[in-house]
Order: structure tokens, then C-alpha cells, then sequence
């Protein structure tokens, strides 16, 4: 899986051909897609006439809430498959744990089916507190190869990094820019203006230097480009200590307790 991706979340669905299309002529070769995003489609066509081999494409698509449960998560990937346009796909997550439904157990034993039957390269989970991916490790056959959970530099989620890691689980960082929020940071805009870099490159060179998967959003084509020229340079051990010290519990989505969607 490449460690720097392209999301498309809130991305009309007729905008993300053109914006895909951007991402693929720029370099990406990973795209982050969900049911609930109502962009499938739009991220298919633009797989389709993009011109790139589907080895070399790696596509994530995600389990909506109201699709979890074993015989509503087969139907909900065939759904998504048919949307992308696509025979298999490389990563297939649940979106969210959605406690008050406690499906999630029985809707990893579908996705660890799909992985089984060859429908899917690698499965995994998003937005898993520690418990709950203790609650499916408990039972799994298959442990998921990622968590993508919020994470920038206001919020790090420190615990449940250490719990993946423990676990040979990936962590994946949605929103890894804080939706724009930390870019403004007078540490971050010195560090970047030190390597003649934006923030946004600092802060997910940041991510990247830690061992993280990445996957910002953007439907600029300058800044689509940007976010992906970040291996030229590297934050020094100060550089990164002084990102580290944003932290502040600065959650920008839903908690994972609390959410049921």
C-alpha cells in the first residue's frame, strides 16, 4: 500500500472524476473512497479512463453503518465493487464500530470471507478505539491490516497508535492536516518556511516520517501535487518534537464511542 493516498471525502460525486483524474496524472496511486461518500462511481470512472494498470492502482472503499451485519456486508462490497467498476479491491474497511449496533464482530466475519475468497487484498477497520479492535482480535481469523483512524498534530490518538503497533496493525491518518486547521500553527509555518516547504507538506512529512499512511484531500490541482512532493526533504528531530508539542485533543469528527451514524 503506498503511504501517501488521496482521499475524496466530501467530494460531489461529479467533481471526483475530474478530481481523481488530477491525483492519478499527478503521481497517486492509491484512492480512498466509502459507500456513504456517494463518490464510487465518480472515483471508478475515473480509474477506468485513466490509463493505469489495475496492479499499480491500489483502491480502498469503506463499509457504511447501515450495511454492517455478515449478510448485509457481502451485499454492501458487491455494491461498492459494482459502483468502482471494479473485479476486486485492495482494502476494504469498516467504517466505523457503531457500538450501539454491535455488528462489528459479525461484520468482520464477512470481510475476513471476502479476504478468504480473493474478493479483497487486505482488510481492515476505521475508527477502532483499542477495546473495540481488542473485541474483534478476541475472535478474528484474520487481524486487520490497517486502522485508519483522525489523527494530525492536535490530535495524535498516542494510545491507540501504540495498540496497532503492538498488534501489526498500520495506522492510517484521515483528515491528516486537520482539515486545514493546523497549518497556521507558528511552528509548523517556521519549520516550513526553514525548508522553503509549505505547511501542509511539513505536516504530513511529519506523518510520514512516523511510520504512517497518509491520505489528504484536495480538489486543487497545485495542492494535489503538493501534498504528494514530500520525500525530497526530511524533519529533524526538533522539527518533529515541535509538531509532537501540538497536541490538544483537537477532534474535528464524531468520537468513535459515541457514533452510530
Amino acid at each position: 500500500m503506498p503511504q501517501i493516498g488521496f482521499g475524496v471525502f466530501q467530494v460531489p460525486d461529479d467533481e471526483t472524476t475530474a478530481t481523481v483524474a488530477a491525483a492519478l496524472e499527478s503521481g497517486y496511486r492509491s484512492v480512498d473512497t466509502a459507500a456513504v461518500y456517494g463518490n464510487e462511481a465518480g472515483t471508478g470512472r475515473a480509474l477506468a479512463a485513466s490509463g493505469v494498470p489495475r496492479e499499480e492502482l491500489f483502491v480502498t472503499s469503506k463499509l457504511w453503518n447501515t450495511d454492517q451485519g455478515y449478510d448485509a456486508t457481502l451485499a454492501g462490497f458487491d455494491t461498492s465493487l459494482d459502483r468502482l467498476g471494479l473485479d476486486y479491491l485492495d482494502l476494504f474497511l469498516i467504517h466505523w464500530p457503531a457500538p450501539a449496533l454491535d455488528r462489528y464482530v459479525d461484520t468482520w466475519r464477512a470481510l475476513e470471507r471476502l479476504y478468504t475468497d480473493g474478493r479483497v487484498r487486505a482488510i481492515g477497520v476505521s475508527n477502532f478505539l483499542p477495546e473495540q479492535l481488542q473485541r474483534l482480535l478476541d475472535t478474528a481469523a484474520v487481524v486487520p491490516a490497517v486502522n485508519q483512524i483522525e489523527l494530525h498534530p492536535a490530535l495524535q490518538q498516542r494510545g491507540a497508535v501504540e495498540f496497532n503497533r503492538a498488534h501489526g496493525i498500520v495506522t492510517e491518518a484521515w483528515s491528516p492536516l486537520a482539515q486545514g486547521a493546523v497549518l497556521a500553527e507558528p511552528a509548523v509555518v517556521r519549520i516550513a518556511e526553514a525548508h522553503g516547504r509549505t505547511p501542509a507538506q511539513v505536516v504530513l512529512r511529519w506523518h510520514l516520517q512516523q511510520g504512517r499512511i497518509v491520505i489528504p484531500k484536495s480538489v486543487t490541482p497545485t495542492r494535489i501535487r503538493e501534498n504528494l512532493d514530500i520525500l525530497g526533504f526530511s524533519l529533524s528531530a526538533t522539527d518533529l518534537a515541535a509538531v509532537d508539542a501540538l497536541e490538544c485533543d483537537g477532534r474535528t469528527g464524531p468520537h468513535p464511542a459515541e457514533f452510530n451514524g
